[in-house]
């Protein structure tokens, strides 16, 4: 079947995960249209067949229109980083809570058949049981947890109250090509390659013995893609997107290789640990690519 006249919106899609996302899209022929207003995305990610609109999310009036006859929406603008949020609670509130709320609204105006919404397992907080399963209650430690688990809230609200079909994914930790390696909250595998290429040691926040749920970027799209596709979600579900096997931040400094210095802990959870039963049983999606592979994709 050929999508091309398909269209679907992409918020964030000159981000990390919103660009990998583009790309899939715009192979499997749809019209995709691009929202970004380039804070945290750049021009130069966004594919070329891909209509980019310099617009912020936070501006109903100004975004609204871009979604007339979208089939399809992918909610990835978010202002991301626990640490930024415990900074900047209000701009990061205005983003990714009312922001959210936009893309919702202008989405039930057009009458899209599915909102697929990037949810984070920050939602989570700290655990005491291992894996985390999606019927855990949520304990946000940070405004970007609870603004990220809000927005899941208000997807759930927006299936019940006005029957517009949406599903949650709470990613784990996603990494791969593009992932940003700038600033105080870089992603911690291109912050060490960053800072590796740079003759740099290695800065490891606390022991280093804290584990994350590592997913490559690659596995995350395709579960976007799925969840586009299947017909057992859009009741505004909340599905864990994640390797299911975790691994210590010293482990993920030895596979990259090099010297590393340890700097004082920050707020933050101390591990990480999907349990992904649901995604593969409503979805259809199971991880493909183990952290040792994808590290050395990265450092070729």
């Amino acid at each position: 079947m050929k999508n091309k006249k398909v269209k679907v919106v992409v918020t964030g899609g000159a981000g990390f995960i919103g660009s990998n996302l583009v790309d899939a899209l715009i192979s499997e022929d749809f019209n995709v249209h691009v929202i970004d207003n380039l804070s945290g995305g750049k021009k130069e990610n966004v594919n070329k067949k891909a209509k980019l609109h310099i617009a912020d999310i936070t501006d109903l009036k100004q975004i609204k229109p871009i979604f007339k006859k979208a089939e399809y929406v992918f909610h990835l603008a978010a202002l991301p980083r626990v640490q930024y949020s415990i900074e900047h609670p209000k701009e990061t509130n205005e983003a990714n809570v009312n922001g959210t709320l936009n893309v919702l609204i202008a989405s039930k105006g057009a009458g899209v058949k599915k909102v697929v919404y990037s949810a984070s397992s920050s939602a989570y907080g700290d655990q005491k049981i291992m894996p985390l399963k999606e019927d855990m209650k949520a304990s946000p430690k940070s405004p970007y947890g609870l603004q990220k688990h809000i927005g899941e809230l208000y997807c759930k609200i927006f299936s019940d109250v006005y029957s517009l079909p949406t599903v949650s994914l709470r990613y784990f930790n996603v990494y791969g090509p593009r992932q940003s390696s700038e600033g105080a909250y870089a992603l911690v595998i291109a912050k060490f390659l960053k800072q590796k290429a740079e003759g740099k040691m290695m800065t490891i926040t606390g022991s280093g013995k804290q584990t994350r749920d590592f997913t490559h970027v690659s596995d995350v799209v395709r579960a976007n893609i799925l969840a586009m596709k299947s017909n057992k979600v859009g009741k505004g579900e909340v599905v864990n997107i994640g390797c299911g096997n975790n691994q210590s931040i010293n482990k993920i400094a030895k596979l990259i290789g090099g010297e590393v210095a340890y700097i004082p802990a920050r707020l933050e959870p101390k591990d990480t640990l999907a349990d992904n039963s649901l995604a593969k049983k409503l979805l259809s999606w199971v991880p493909k690519v183990k952290i040792e592979e994808g590290v050395a994709w990265l450092k070729e």
